[in-house]
């Protein structure tokens, strides 16, 4: 996964803004960091990362003039789609794609991870495809709380 995050650097690189008001150390360094660290999460923790390239950019989007805002979009969108292509096409050796072992996202009833492999598809092992109903259910009320939230601010706009 860092041949993506090194990729945006590369192709970001001489976009950086070097501020002598910004924070202290090096842009260029924060930058990369900041790459990595989204593409390690999204190869460990996918099924909680609901936007990557949105939250990429934005950690992103300080060190960057507003006149390459769009270049820098287009380019992380570009390869976080690729990572997010091959994320889901999922390892089928019972590992991550950083060598960690796969488990069942659910919990036990005393509390313990699930031990069992999970299917590809979901995250859940046979035991708690249940679970993938449930998550479906609290998505949807939360896009159809935020569109009644935004539709609200339309009329009184």
């Amino acid at each position: 996964m860092y041949q993506f995050s090194r990729a945006i650097y590369r192709e970001v690189a001489r976009d950086i803004e070097v501020s002598p008001h910004g924070p202290s150390g090096s842009p260029h360094l924060e930058v990369v960091r900041i790459c990595d660290a989204a593409m390690e999460r999204l190869a460990t923790d996918h099924h909680y990362f609901a936007r990557p390239a949105r939250t990429l950019f934005g950690d992103l989007k300080p060190f960057f003039a507003l006149r390459n805002q769009p270049r820098v979009w287009a380019i992380v969108s570009r390869y976080v789609a690729a990572a997010e292509a091959m994320v889901a096409a999922g390892p089928m050796n019972g590992t991550d794609l950083l060598g960690n072992e796969l488990m069942c996202r659910a919990t036990t009833r005393r509390g313990t991870a699930c031990q069992r492999m999970p299917l590809a598809q979901n995250g859940y092992c046979p035991s708690h495809q249940h679970l993938v109903e449930t998550e479906r259910t609290e998505l949807e009320a939360e896009r159809m709380a935020f569109a009644a939230e935004h539709s609200r601010y339309a009329v009184a706009a």
